[in-house]
């Protein structure tokens, strides 16, 4: 067979556009006019709007010895495409959780949560203001004092140790030293024990006695009513106790003359400290008695006494 002339150009050597350059026209490169584009005798592949019918190339463009594919009914898996998850080592899908609804429609807000979170402000509230009011209570009770009860009447208390007396420091309510006192049942007045706080360091001695005892007659009491009266004295390094009367009327309870100076045994200089009682007194004039009776151990030195308004360390 000899090579024949197939045109100016084959279809892959046509440029639609070679009528634009110089080399394209030298080749006879036309314009397109309603055929094909730039060389003359190019292949024309357009085709008029509606020429080509979809859905028979399948079947025209079949190869030789191929089935066409029919159409796929409406609904069943196309054969040109596979989601990924269908296909080998696809990714797996996980169901898709739809909210649950009650009676058709939208599911609500979480009204239960919502009320449980709004007690529990409520709750925190009251829980603080409670707190707030204790607290208030507490300091109102400390600066009253606090509150240990109604004693019976003259009934000894147990203060905290000290060594000084400071009647000085106390309401203007009366107060007397050893000197002024009225001894009887063998007790005297001496100096010779360092550390008394009464004027010129002199205090009673010869306590240690049944039968002996010291009487205060106290004169301007300014109203009836819930005094303590205070004792200064020594003892040596061990406990002692007495019996107080007032007006008459002795306390059932005795008066605990403690070693709160923590004094060696025998050493009255060291033991010097003050104790008091709660009892009831007249407006005017009243008869306070510090004695040693029959079962009371009276080894002390007196120096002091004097008066407090109300009960210490009670509200009453």
């Amino acid at each position: 067979m000899t090579s024949g002339n197939n045109g100016g150009s084959t279809p892959e050597d046509d440029d639609p556009f070679g009528y634009l350059y110089a080399d394209g026209q030298a080749n006879g490169a036309q314009p397109p006019s309603g055929g094909g584009y730039g060389y003359p005798n190019s292949v024309n592949r357009v085709r008029a709007v509606g020429q080509r019918q979809y859905g028979q190339s399948a079947q025209q463009t079949a190869a030789y010895g191929q089935v066409p594919q029919q159409p796929a009914a409406y609904g069943s898996p196309s054969a040109h495409y596979a989601a990924p998850e269908t296909l080998p080592g696809g990714a797996p899908t996980a169901p898709v959780q739809q909210p649950s609804r009650t009676g058709g429609g939208r599911s609500g807000p979480n009204t239960k949560g919502l009320l449980i979170g709004a007690i529990a402000v409520v709750a925190a509230v009251v829980i603080g203001i409670g707190v707030a009011m204790m607290g208030g209570d507490s300091q109102k009770d400390k600066a009253s004092g606090g509150s240990s009860g109604a004693p019976s009447t003259s009934q000894s208390s147990q203060p905290s140790p000290s060594n000084s007396n400071s009647a000085a420091a106390e309401q203007d309510l009366p107060t007397i030293d050893a000197k002024a006192l009225r001894l009887d049942g063998g007790t005297t007045t001496a100096s010779d024990v360092k550390g008394a706080k009464a004027d010129g360091g002199v205090y009673v001695a010869g306590f240690n006695a049944v039968g002996a005892s010291v009487t205060w007659t106290v004169d301007g009491v300014p109203k009836s009513g819930k005094y303590s009266v205070y004792v200064g004295y020594s003892v040596p390094g061990k406990d002692a106790t007495a019996t107080l009367t007032v007006n008459g009327t002795a306390s059932k309870t005795p008066v605990g003359l403690k070693n709160w100076g923590n004094a060696a045994e025998g050493d009255y200089e060291k033991g010097w400290t003050k104790t008091y009682n709660w009892i009831q007194l007249n407006k005017g004039t009243n008869t306070i008695k510090l004695s040693c009776e029959q079962g009371n151990q009276c080894d002390a030195l007196l120096d002091q006494m004097w008066l407090v308004k109300g009960w210490v360390n009670s509200s009453g």
